[in-house]
């Protein structure tokens, strides 16, 4: 098994433990980042929910799913749990992050032009295969995958998340 396939297989076991605690406090998983090296692995989960998450969410969250994967048995080696809201100024790269951000402004910068630009803004409408969908002033404008170079939440959005 190849390292990176190793790496996801401990990060869905990770999900499957979380996922019935993140549906039962009416969160929603943005991210797990399982980071291994030397003697302990860190886990980190970023949670969200409408109105955002509080640090009291976050740390019952880390309280309960920290037993809960000690009680499941998935890590062989110590680990550092960590859970936090998305942050700021979290690029988005994963399907999951982007489907989170589904509704919300974004901006979006790409390596080839779209319309004779290489950075737009818009709403998230649609997360397609190979396409992001953005609504701007100007129009829906759909933009190829392949050619994203870095997608975040728009400042104004972020202040508002």
């Amino acid at each position: 098994m190849s390292v990176e396939s190793e790496a996801q297989a401990s990060t869905d076991a990770i999900e499957a433990v979380a996922m019935p605690l993140v549906r039962a406090h009416g969160l929603t998983l943005v991210d797990v980042d399982l980071r291994r090296g030397g003697r302990r692995a860190v886990v980190r989960f970023f949670i969200d929910k409408p109105g955002g998450v509080t640090i009291a969410d976050c740390q019952r969250f880390s309280e309960e799913v920290g037993d809960l994967l000690d009680v499941a048995n998935v890590f062989l080696q110590s680990y550092d749990l960590e859970v936090s809201s998305p942050g700021l100024d979290r690029e988005l790269r994963k399907d999951r992050e982007l489907h989170w951000a589904m509704g919300k402004r974004v901006r979006v910068w790409t390596r080839e032009p779209v319309d004779g630009r290489l950075e737009l803004l818009g709403q998230l409408i649609e997360v397609g295969e190979t396409f992001l969908t953005l609504v701007e002033v100007a129009g829906r404008r759909q933009v190829p995958r392949a050619w994203l170079s870095k997608v975040r939440l728009d400042v104004a959005e972020r202040r508002s998340a």
